[in-house]
């Protein structure tokens, strides 16, 4: 009996080496890893002492070091268990939930015609990189060129140039004496009832050659030289070969590489992998030009255990990670899971290599966060949380997100770490584990409110105006040199920690640098500043803390300097915060005014304008006006004024 390969290949994917396996023999936990899909014992073909078999999940094959048998599940149960092949395939069929194919004439057809597909797919491969060397190649060698990618890449990725005409491939392939039909099936011509000739897919593009586990071409992606084509990159269509839902760019290669290092990366096009393989990252593979899907993700999740997400550092890439983010909640379990890194903004891998090098991108990989920092982050991002209505709201949609976790176990960590995540960020639970001389003096504030709200009570026109603050320059400069104020001085974090937790930034990225401030100090007992500064470049923050240190030291914003006495610091800091506080109330309070007076220009609205203003105008540069400040860092009045 016959069975279609695709089928065979089906049950493969489904069916671990190591369960078949390890039914007859007791693998060795001391050289076993089964994180790895790594699995080691005593050869169950030929008596041995020490374990020298060797099962890989990844790869779906046994072999053995001292007798050198080798194989895969079917293998193994007709050598080792002398089960006739079709009974193999009948019962692993059933292990992996599989019906039985009815294979009849029109099957063995069409499996015929998949080998012809092969075939036609590798001669369209050869013929594109023929061009690519020819004269009619000058201008994709050039645009190669350009890009960095050497001879010695083109090769190594095969790539190639479609010409543009609408009947070269077609000529060639005709030659051969391959049919129109066949040309059609494989996704090659394009056709229909209303054009007369069928004509060639790919013109004037850059050929990129996709290929399957196995390493057979089994479609193309074009990337257009013209800048007016319609479509940038082309992919194949759907055909007997080629599922683009079930393929990833480059996976043939990347495969033994991720096994190496237990790494395997997405990045978001054919560029961009060989941008990282440039980097030294070989282990990298992409979907093909839509959203990752559930069986790539499987695909991922059976090579490593926590794939990591590459995505461009613009608005489209972090709408990437978050559908990627969704898609992959649910289906987590024990072990498996997602990191994803960002690139600094407006850049991809290949800007960010041909900028600042091979280790910059290394870096940010390195730098990756895990699942449950993102889910967070986006949170945060995309919530309000200035009432407790909306606060209970914030929290209410993360417990509905985690709850879709199929896992019982993963889910129960998922809703654990939500809790001390929202004690951190609402003040509730915050460390205590650090007290210093200062002691702030007036009422406490009540649960779960930051501590300048007593304070800096909101006005009636405040709490009538929407929820985005507005801002003025002198806001938007204190929130940031507070940030810098938190990462130069960790040590003073958990004494000020629901003001800090409480100021209102400006922009995603600065809020995004608190929050990893505050995690930080949520799980380490003694934030050090060399630590934390690490742990932001490490994350990518890089650029902004540059900006930051360039900006306070423009200012000369002494106190913010690592150098500086921490009695000044924590003065300095409490009394930003206080001003900015301040400044964001008044600033709201004008807007209300303003508006009131553009409606009604009576001599008290106007009154009430200028009065805000003079008294916004007034807060500038008073960070220096408190008595003594300065002196525990051996600096004078004079010095500090």
């Amino acid at each position: 009996m016959r069975f279609p390969p695709t089928f065979l290949d089906d049950i493969r994917n489904r069916v671990t080496i190591s369960s078949v396996v390890g039914r007859k023999v007791a693998w060795d936990r001391r050289k076993s890893n089964p994180g790895k899909g790594d699995f080691w014992a005593c050869c169950p073909f030929h008596g041995e002492k020490s374990p020298s078999f060797h099962a890989d999940d990844r790869k779906g094959r046994y072999y053995c070091f001292g007798c050198k048998v080798s194989g895969d599940i079917f293998t193994y149960l007709t050598e080792k268990e002398g089960m006739p092949f079709p009974e193999a395939v009948v019962q692993l069929a059933g292990e992996a939930g599989l019906p039985m194919p009815a294979y009849s004439e029109v099957d063995q057809k069409r499996e015929e015609q998949r080998t012809t597909l092969y075939e036609i797919m590798e001669i369209s491969t050869r013929f594109f990189q023929t061009e690519l060397q020819s004269a009619k190649g000058a201008k994709a060698r050039g645009y190669l060129s350009d890009r960095g990618l050497t001879p010695a890449i083109q090769q190594q990725f095969g790539l190639g140039y479609a010409p543009d005409d609408r009947a070269a491939l077609r000529a060639h392939l005709a030659e051969k004496k391959i049919l129109p039909e066949q040309m059609i099936e494989a996704g090659l011509l394009v056709s229909g009832d209303a054009i007369p000739v069928a004509y060639d897919r790919f013109r004037d593009r850059v050929m990129f050659p996709i290929r399957d586990a196995r390493g057979r071409v089994i479609a193309f992606g074009g990337r257009a030289l013209k800048a007016d084509v319609a479509a940038k990159y082309l992919n194949s269509p759907e055909t007997p070969l080629f599922h683009k839902g079930d393929i990833l760019y480059n996976f043939d290669k990347a495969r033994a590489v991720a096994h190496e290092k237990a790494e395997i990366i997405v990045v978001e096009g054919y560029v961009d992998v060989i941008a990282m393989t440039l980097a030294g990252m070989a282990q990298a593979v992409a979907p093909l030009g839509t959203a990752l899907t559930e069986n790539q993700l499987a695909l991922l999740w059976k090579t490593v255990a926590e794939p990591t997400l590459c995505f461009d550092g613009d608005s489209a890439g972090l709408k990437a990670a978050y559908r990627a983010l969704d898609l992959s909640l649910p289906l987590l379990k024990a072990g498996h899971s997602l990191k994803f890194a960002f690139l600094p903004e407006g850049q991809d891998p290949d800007d960010l290599l041909k900028t600042e090098g091979a280790a910059a991108v290394r870096l940010v990989v390195a730098g990756a966060e895990p699942l449950a920092a993102v889910l967070w982050r986006r949170s945060l991002d995309e919530n309000d949380r200035s009432t407790p209505e909306r606060r209970a709201a914030f929290e209410r949609d993360l417990k509905r997100l985690i709850n879709t976790i199929q896992d019982d176990v993963v889910k129960k960590h998922y809703l654990a770490d939500l809790q001390d995540r929202l004690g951190a960020l609402f003040g509730r639970n915050a460390p205590q584990r650090r007290t210093g001389p200062f002691q702030p003096r007036g009422p406490k504030p009540r649960f779960g409110q930051p501590a300048w709200e007593v304070q800096l009570p909101v006005s009636a026109q405040l709490k009538a105006l929407a929820a985005s603050p507005a801002h003025s320059a002198g806001a938007e400069r204190r929130a940031q040199l507070i940030v810098l104020g938190v990462i130069n001085h960790p040590e003073l974090l958990h004494e000020i920690w629901g003001e800090f937790a409480a100021v209102d930034l400006v922009g995603r990225e600065l809020d995004s640098v608190r929050t990893l401030i505050l995690e930080a100090g949520a799980s380490e007992a003694d934030l050090e500043r060399d630590w934390l500064r690490d742990h932001l470049l490490n994350r990518g923050f890089g650029p902004i803390l540059g900006r930051l240190e360039r900006q306070a030291k423009n200012l000369n914003e002494w106190h913010l300097s690592p150098v500086a006495a921490a009695d000044d610091a924590r003065t300095g800091l409490r009394q930003m915060i206080a001003l900015h506080h301040k400044a964001i109330t008044l600033t709201r309070e004008l807007k209300a005014a303003e508006a009131a007076f553009a409606h009604d220009m009576s001599e008290d609205n106007q009154s009430v304008v200028l009065a805000l203003r003079d008294q916004l105008s007034s807060l500038e540069g008073h960070e220096a006006t408190v008595v003594g400040f300065g002196a525990a860092s051996g600096r004078s009045s004079n010095e500090v004024n």
